[in-house]
């Protein structure tokens, strides 16, 4: 018969036995990630309880036969398990291992201890992981690990008949048994060192998306195609992808890498995980790609971007090879999305002051182009020989027109304040134009601010493009409408209405120079309020119009 020392050394050649096992285990990349999660999916759960009900199976069949009894491992697995992996990896080891020590020895004088202090093990090591903190996580396990064989001697001496037998037991094993969880400290120290390469890795990753991050800064500046592809061509080297693409919500901006040939026109539409990602908000990946129709592509991960929270935008990374989509770069790739989206917004940021500088230039050029100054002093004078109380009125007109040019800034002002201004334009042409332009407003009663030559510009585009461009008289109608979460502006016409190719054109930032006025305020509406302009063609003239929702009022 063994001695105790005996046994207990032969108690820790088990344990140095699962140790090795579990060493080669965080070896192989997958269960190595799998450690070094916060959170685990459904199908890591079932993997890494299966792997730990086997041990604690394996621990039981090898252990040492007294009386009886059984000097095993088995609750050194448990335990270790729900430590390290949460209740329910520890509840449902503990049931399985329980279950199977006493279903292989039915009515053994061991075999209910046995069970119930296996269930319990799970229970207390699944309040470990959940309670206590995580680095006293192994010393704590072992004082479970020891609780618990002390419960199972002490339900072994409750439960032995004839009792002298169940004192004989435990005379011989108590003292192995309850040493022998000194190795759930081991087991545990050496999963949290794996976890502790979390924080190194996290660092590499982080230094690496700042540097991907420095080298594209520059081609933030001005968002173009020809600048988007630089970036991606930037990313896929540093982090040896196979093709990068970057989209918007609607089309692919740019692709580089395999299957480039695709994406040439930089218009394709997106996937359908790509709108899956932006529907949700949230990352994509799919590791062994079957269908995609890149046939050469396995593995993707698609992140998107966002500003203001809202999505805007994805990254998406492709892999030849399968199962390339790992945790370490799935971190960095979330990261760098959010400092590309970062990089975005003060590019959006810095095209807004440069637009806004080229509508002061507009402004400028309107208040000294010498056309418009020769018609409306012009029609000034014709009116002063039949109506001078109306000559007088447009000469307050011009002077608050040129005034308020001379006076814009890149401060916003009260909607008001621009209707006026709107107001001094319109009179003017009216007085050149006299029954071939009828102009009504259509003002709620609302406060907001907006930045300077918004709606003079489209008011000027429904007349002179619109109106005079057919024979007869119209109406232009300028609105400011309260509508539940939002203020609408809008103006229309019932002129010789816009062709749809111009609205693509408009759309697509591809505008000819002769509509400049209505190009500068699509691009500052959609960059200060995150949508540009809606153009409606009607039966007979176009609506344009823009919307402000109340919260960035």
């Amino acid at each position: 018969m063994d001695t105790s020392l005996e046994m207990l050394i032969h108690l820790f050649e088990r344990a140095a036995l699962l140790l090795i096992l579990l060493f080669f285990l965080i070896r192989i990349p997958w269960f190595k990630e799998s450690l070094q999660k916060d959170f685990h999916s459904p199908k890591e759960r079932v993997i890494i309880t299966l792997v730990f009900c086997l041990f604690a199976i394996f621990g039981t069949y090898s252990g040492i036969n007294v009386e009886g009894s059984l000097v095993n491992v088995r609750i050194i697995a448990v335990v270790s398990g729900g430590i390290l992996f949460g209740p329910w990896v520890g509840i449902i080891t503990g049931i399985v291992s329980g279950v199977h020590r006493y279903l292989i020895d039915i009515g053994g004088i061991t075999s209910i201890p046995c069970f119930i202090t296996s269930i319990f093990a799970g229970l207390v090591s699944g309040f470990i992981n959940r309670r206590i903190k995580r680095s006293l996580h192994w010393i704590y396990g072992i004082l479970a690990g020891m609780f618990c064989e002390i419960l199972t001697m002490l339900l072994i001496l409750m439960m032995a008949h004839p009792f002298s037998l169940g004192l004989d037991i435990v005379s011989k094993i108590a003292f192995p048994m309850i040493i022998g969880e000194l190795n759930i400290g081991l087991i545990v120290l050496l999963v949290m060192s794996v976890e502790g390469e979390k924080e190194i890795i996290a660092a590499k990753q982080a230094k690496l998306a700042l540097d991907i991050a420095n080298k594209t800064m520059p081609y933030f500046r001005s968002i173009t195609p020809i600048s988007l592809k630089i970036i991606c061509s930037i990313i896929k080297s540093n982090i040896k992808a196979d093709a990068i693409a970057i989209t918007n919500t609607k089309q692919v901006l740019a692709h580089v890498g395999l299957g480039e040939e695709k994406y040439r026109s930089g218009k394709e539409p997106i996937g359908e995980l790509t709108k899956e990602a932006i529907l949700k908000g949230q990352y994509k990946i799919r590791n062994q790609v079957r269908d995609y129709h890149i046939p050469e592509i396995h593995s993707l991960l698609v992140v998107p971007f966002e500003e203001h929270g809202e999505v805007t935008g994805t990254l998406i990374i492709y892999y030849r090879k399968a199962y390339k989509m790992t945790y370490s770069l799935q971190t960095m790739a979330i990261g760098l999305s959010q400092i590309i989206s970062t990089l975005m917004e003060i590019s959006r940021i810095d095209q807004i002051k440069e637009a806004a500088n080229k509508a002061e230039l507009k402004a400028l050029q309107t208040k000294i182009n010498p056309h418009f100054l020769f018609n409306a002093l012009n029609a000034i004078a014709s009116t002063t020989r039949h109506d001078p109380e109306k000559a007088r009125e447009l000469i307050i007109n011009l002077s608050g027109y040129m005034r308020f040019n001379l006076e814009i800034n890149d401060e916003r002002i009260d909607i008001h304040k621009e209707l006026a201004q709107v107001r001094n334009y319109v009179e003017i042409e009216k007085a050149r134009f006299g029954n071939r332009l009828t102009v009504q407003y259509e003002i709620d009663k609302v406060s907001v601010k907006i930045p300077s030559l918004l709606i003079q510009p489209l008011v000027e585009n429904a007349i002179i493009h619109g109106i005079l461009k057919q024979k007869g008289p119209g109406v232009v109608t300028i609105m400011v409408k309260d509508i539940k979460d939002k203020i609408r502006i809008s103006v229309k016409d019932t002129g010789v209405g816009i062709s749809e190719e111009l609205i693509q054109q408009l759309y697509g930032e591809e505008i000819a120079p002769i509509h400049i006025g209505l190009s500068n305020v699509h691009k500052r509406v959609k960059m200060i309020y995150g949508k540009g302009l809606v153009i409606k063609r009607l039966h007979p003239g176009t609506e344009v119009f823009f919307d402000i929702a109340k919260e960035l009022v």
